[in-house]
């Protein structure tokens, strides 16, 4: 009886893993629907990104903050279930908040957007929560020794949720896919697109949030998830992220300040879009100067700055950083880029089959990353390292199919998923060469995509999903090496940096708005170029293991 209990703990657990991913991978063909129906420029519209990921951040900032108060761990006391319930509850009122935001909602009425921003930061808060809790209870629910079975498995379905997420969203607003040469504007100014459709979205969510919370909450066999854990305060570390996340409240007010009195369809003057730039390079600065400034004066004195201690961790929370933001930003500015004539000036609704592959892509490689877990024979590995990853390449060409939306154009993306597999051989499911690999092939992906343009860059920068794959647990096995008792909270600390997905796209837009879409695509190179020097030099200098 236990084990069907805990089977079905399971499925509701992975439809969270479900959730992350569908509302992720949704937002990116959502705030393409608020660029024009509330008449933003790129930057404004990669708010959402920035409020949505920006939340991760401050989440677990507080919860690591509250537990140093405390002098103890706050998601264990509460108990891993709880926490889960607590953070679907949380986001099913981000959902509710999002359902009155948009109530009455004129096009251009950019107050009603930033309700919309502030609705997704409650989700996100709420994702924040959940995350924290769902990856150590899923190793609750069996046997330790298949844990990292059902870590793999909710993983994969996290990657489904991205791959239909952009299908979805799209059907839920713009109608069939038969409508895919609709025009956005003249349906919005003739009234036939409104955010009445959004509200339908938002309930829904907010309705399987609440039926989630509920099984999780009266299950009452299920393991409540609390452990007798010591926890590690680190004083000097909370200082150090507390300090970076002033500046960058201060810099970012700056910068919505420049928005401030513009009138509907009014654009900023040049000597404000370059304050906006100026500041934003300046909010990346805070972070990575902050966190290499705190290890410089760590290794002066380690007492009170925890896991900061490790150059290992500090680069690979700047890893993580880089590597949600390159994998956010490339396709939340996908959508700009597509509209393009080089590109095919396509409809927002055409759009939505490049953005399910690219996320595809994510879940090609996590699928294919995945085969080393069930330890097949030698031979079998390798025949399964070509075949799955063409399974789940049919699988992703299969959900457009269904869903109305012509694949043949995506047929081409089979010789991308070739040079994946290659690099999987190469790196030999070692976490440092597989993530140098992947990112040197991340830059030369880029680098094709900004030296030409059409069908060439699309599917160029569509890979970046291919190699992007696997670099979550590729950076966290890196990171956490020779941590020790320190091993936990560098694992919150790594998490934090899930805020590269909220400033990196906007820099990246702000760029495009400037010099253009096409060309601000280099700081996705320059994205993968840092992880690939990450794999480099964590590897040469600081791990404890030379199998890694």
């Amino acid at each position: 009886m236990q084990a069907k209990t805990n089977q079905s703990a399971l499925f509701t657990l992975t439809t969270v893993f479900f959730f992350w991913g569908f509302i992720a991978a949704g937002n990116s063909v959502f705030l393409g629907f608020c660029k024009e129906y509330f008449s933003l420029d790129q930057f404004q519209s990669q708010l959402i990104e920035f409020a949505f990921y920006g939340a991760y951040f401050i989440g677990a900032l507080m919860l690591f903050m509250f537990s140093s108060i405390a002098k103890t761990d706050i998601m264990n006391k509460w108990g891993l279930r709880n926490g889960i319930v607590y953070g679907l509850i949380l986001s099913a009122f981000g959902a509710g908040a999002m359902i009155m935001a948009v109530t009455g909602a004129e096009p251009g009425d950019s107050s009603a957007f930033g309700f919309v921003l502030g609705s997704l930061f409650i989700v996100g808060l709420g994702f924040s929560l959940q995350q924290t809790a769902a990856n150590p209870f899923a190793l609750l629910l069996g046997e330790p020794e298949t844990g990292s079975h059902r870590l793999n498995l909710a993983g994969g379905v996290n990657s489904l949720g991205t791959t239909i997420g952009p299908i979805i969203v799209t059907l839920i607003l713009f109608g069939t896919a038969a409508k895919a040469d609709i025009s956005l504007k003249d349906e919005i100014a003739a009234g036939n697109l409104t955010l009445a459709k959004v509200q339908y979205l938002y309930m829904a969510v907010g309705g399987l949030f609440l039926a989630a919370a509920a099984l999780f909450f009266f299950s009452k066999k299920l393991p409540d998830g609390k452990a007798d854990s010591e926890f590690h305060g680190a004083k000097k570390a909370m200082t150090s992220l507390l300090t970076i996340t002033l500046l960058l409240v201060g810099i970012f007010f700056f910068v919505f300040k420049q928005y401030f009195g513009l009138g509907e369809g009014e654009k900023l003057s040049e000597a404000s879009e370059m304050s906006i730039l100026w500041l934003s390079l300046g909010g990346l600065l805070v972070v990575v100067g902050g966190l290499l400034i705190s290890n410089m004066m760590a290794k002066k004195s380690k007492e009170g700055w925890g896991a900061m201690q490790y150059p290992q961790l500090v680069l690979g929370m700047l890893a993580i950083f880089t590597y949600v933001g390159v994998e956010v930003s490339i396709q939340s500015n996908l959508g700009a880029l597509l509209k393009l004539p080089d590109f095919g000036s396509m409809s927002d609704a055409q759009i939505a089959p490049y953005i399910s592959m690219y996320w595809g892509g994510l879940m090609i490689g996590r699928w294919t990353g995945a085969i080393a877990v069930f330890n097949p024979s030698t031979g079998m590995k390798k025949i399964l390292m070509v075949l799955v990853p063409y399974i789940a390449f049919g699988v992703v060409l299969s959900l457009n199919f269904i869903s109305g939306f012509e694949v043949k154009h995506l047929f081409v993306f089979a010789i991308c998923v070739a040079v994946q597999i290659i690099g999987f051989f190469i790196g030999k499911d070692r976490p440092s060469p597989t993530l140098k690999i992947f990112g040197i092939l991340g830059v030369i992906a880029m680098t094709i995509g900004l030296m030409t343009t059409g069908g060439v860059a699309i599917f160029a920068f569509l890979s970046g999903g291919l190699f992007c794959s696997i670099m979550w647990p590729s950076i966290f096995a890196l990171s956490l090496n020779g941590l020790g008792k320190f091993t936990s909270q560098g694992s919150a600390f790594l998490v934090m940096m899930i805020l590269g997905g909220a400033i990196i796209p906007p820099l990246q837009g702000k760029i495009g708005d400037i010099i253009g879409m096409h060309a601000s695509y280099i700081v996705c190179a320059l994205c993968f170029a840092y992880l690939a020097f990450f794999a480099w030099i964590v590897n040469k200098k600081y791990l404890t293991s030379q199998k890694a």
